[in-house]
């Protein structure tokens, strides 16, 4: 049985894959260790029978995508230690030993290359990602989830078998390598990093910067959907009220200020149900802890949300009555009654909100079988 399991996801690789299984086995050598290369490809060149011709494994994951890839590599691997690694050569498999030898050590879980704490050689990654993608995704998943890490992206990293039991993975996008990070940071596993050092890569990049970036943000959002969406919707709705209300009540025709009060209010009370919506699906799949969220989506909560739309909705539909029949008792002249209009507008918009979010939650409750306790 092999000591060590190396994973390397591939698509389109026939130009490196080579060399980086042959590296890696040398590695493994040095390390006196037994190991076994695993490719999980999904190519449509030769990278898989130069694999298999390189001595390793190869397997067809059934789904495409860079999590799906390792998903289906940790279920053939076989190793007390799972090291994760990209084939093009980007990455030195000699920094394996390093890792494997924080691993052995029995002090930690999971190590994790650092780029940023290492050398970066000319080309290998844009300014884009060195200077402003990576440490802000990196330094939001610190604050959000206490990881320690400086490199959060790096896609070397070496887990033990045990370590890996713990973690629940299931994104199967470039979302993976902060799941990883987040479940481990989660479950309590200890996690290291060692210095690496980042070569350019041989071929076109398959990274795509502002699409792969969001997905890494909005998983982040799925677990810790409050400072996200929750405090500055909340601001945003005090706010909005304040000033709306504040204008209603001193009358007069200030309505460029009553129209900011209202998209402010809407804008805020969209953002509140929007994390409530996030926490409910992070919760009911599984991504996060219920927390006082459970209360929250609980079908008794979700039945007074939805009194309270239909409340919200009547007493909307009631003013904008009243303001139509006035209207049409002055034979359809100019309205004077603009002030009660908007707030009739607001309130009938707050209460659809409020009802269909109800009615959205408990259809997210009834499809995964949550009952109230």
């Amino acid at each position: 049985m092999p000591e060590i399991s190396l994973i390397i996801p591939t698509k389109n690789e026939a130009e490196t894959i080579c060399e980086c299984i042959q590296k890696a086995q040398l590695a493994f050598a040095k390390s006196g260790l037994v190991g076994e290369v695993i490719v999980s490809d999904s190519s449509s060149d030769q990278t898989p029978n130069i694999a298999a011709s390189s001595g390793a494994r190869v397997i067809r994951p059934e789904k495409l995508g860079y999590g799906n890839a390792y998903l289906a590599g940790f279920g053939e691997a076989r190793g007390d230690y799972v090291v994760l690694m990209d084939g093009d050569l980007t990455y030195d498999p000699e920094a394996i030993q390093d890792m494997l030898v924080l691993l052995k050590s029995g002090n930690y879980d999971m190590v994790i290359g650092s780029r940023l704490k290492g050398e970066i050689l000319p080309g290998a990654m844009p300014a884009l990602h060195r200077y402003i993608g990576n440490p802000i995704l990196t330094w939001v998943l610190n604050q959000l989830f206490s990881a320690g890490i400086s490199d959060a992206h790096c896609g070397l990293r070496a887990i033990t078998r045990e370590g890996l039991k713990k973690l629940r993975l299931r994104s199967g996008g470039m979302e993976f390598a902060s799941e990883m990070v987040i479940e481990a940071s989660s479950k309590g596993l200890r996690i290291a990093e060692v210095p690496i050092t980042y070569r350019p890569r041989k071929g076109n990049s398959k990274l795509h910067s502002f699409t792969d970036g969001w997905r890494h943000l909005r998983f982040m959002m799925l677990y810790r959907p409050v400072p996200f969406l929750l405090f500055p919707g909340l601001l945003a709705l005090v706010f909005g009220l304040v000033l709306a209300v504040g204008v209603y009540l001193q009358g007069g025709s200030r309505m460029h200020s009553l129209i900011l009060g209202g998209l402010l209010l809407i804008i805020g009370y969209q953002m509140l149900l929007a994390g409530l919506y996030f926490g409910a699906f992070g919760v009911t799949y599984g991504l996060s802890s219920p927390g006082r969220i459970k209360k929250l989506i609980s079908y008794h909560s979700l039945e007074k949300e939805l009194t309270l739309g239909v409340v919200l909705l009547a007493a909307g539909v009631t003013l904008g009555l009243s303001v139509l029949l006035r209207w049409g008792g002055s034979g359809f002249g100019a309205l004077d009654a603009a002030q009660n209009a908007m707030i009739a507008m607001i309130l009938s918009i707050l209460g659809i909100q409020t009802i269909f979010s109800g009615m959205f939650i408990s259809l997210l409750l009834l499809c995964n079988g949550h009952q109230d306790d």
